[in-house]
């Protein structure tokens, strides 16, 4: 394809469970005008066999040694020939106009580097567990949010590759928050955004790099903070974020913090006390040293009201 308007970049590591039907929601988009860039990043399972079955010439595989999110999205990033790279994630489903819906805003709105979008979370099995709207969809909103809470969902935004490309791309020391720190960069670029609409359907994967935050522990939250805030990340920070993130590399940990994840945002979100309660269950069964699972467990028997007005007081209560 010569000069596709979109890039859709995909980075894949082990993908084989989900990728099929990953890359089938990209095809099924009613925006055609695009190329599909998947940046195998090592993967020993049948990952590159599975993008290797799809015969439409907009799809492009690029392997490379396992590096990891930051070094991989790099390499698709300057391989891409878009003009807009709409990131998504091998586990991650598309809904068909999403493409559509977010070129139109970026090519109507000019001053705007980056929009994102709202979604549906489900887990691991597809089942659906929430609807996730954004905490802020106008560029003020958001600006007055950056430095707290991060403004996206990563697999869900379209950006304006050159004003990445200024941003410095994506850092490679900000270990597991490499999207968070460059949207703080970016919005010294352009204007940012999220549109009011769930345009991406998001999957729960207790085998995906990133966990939820209050499992890492209070010196890598607050260590990311300091970054943030001051829009920059040392390699010495870097070594010191990967170290807290391999000192937790265990399985029993990734499966808990998942289903206590699952448990929250049915709760909060989509409540279901009793559904919450199994998964909670789950969790003590990986962890049953992790003390606040069962404070969690408390909650559930809680009425929905007092649930949602605890859920509102903090975000990362819940």
């Amino acid at each position: 394809m010569n000069n596709p308007l979109i890039t859709v970049l995909m980075p894949a590591y082990n993908a084989e469970n989900y990728i099929r039907e990953a890359i089938q929601s990209v095809l099924c988009q009613t925006f055609e005008d695009f190329e599909m860039l998947v940046i195998d990043d090592g993967s020993s399972d049948r990952t590159k066999q599975i993008v290797d079955e799809f015969s439409d010439i907009r799809i492009k595989r690029i392997s490379k040694a396992h590096e990891g999110i930051s070094k991989t999205l790099n390499i698709g990033l300057y391989c891409s020939t878009g003009k807009y790279i709409a990131r998504f994630d091998a586990d991650d489903i598309c809904f068909p106009e999403r493409l559509q819906y977010q070129v139109n805003f970026l090519e109507s709105h000019p001053d705007h580097s980056l929009t994102g979008c709202d979604a549906a979370y489900i887990q691991e099995d597809g089942e659906y567990l929430f609807q996730f709207k954004c905490m802020a969809h106008e560029h003020h909103e958001i600006i007055r949010k950056l430095y707290f809470y991060c403004p996206f969902i990563h697999s869900g935004v379209m950006f304006r590759k050159e004003d990445v490309i200024a941003a410095g791309g994506y850092p490679i020391h900000a270990h597991h928050f490499e999207d968070y720190l460059l949207w703080v960069k970016l919005a010294k670029k352009g204007k940012l955004h999220n549109i009011p609409k769930p345009l991406i359907k998001v999957r729960f994967n207790a085998k995906s790099l990133t966990i939820d935050e209050k499992w890492r522990g209070y010196k890598f939250r607050k260590l990311k903070s300091q970054i943030i805030h001051r829009g920059e990340v040392t390699e010495k920070e870097g070594a010191q974020l990967l170290e807290i993130i391999k000192g937790q590399n265990d399985e029993g940990l990734k499966q808990a913090a998942y289903h206590a994840l699952c448990a929250k945002k049915l709760l909060a979100d989509n409540y279901q006390p009793g559904e919450a309660r199994r998964q909670i269950l789950k969790a003590i069964n990986f962890k049953p040293f992790r003390i606040d699972n069962y404070g969690l467990l408390i909650v559930s028997y809680l009425p929905e009201k007092f649930i949602k007005w605890l859920h509102n007081q903090s975000p990362n209560r819940l």
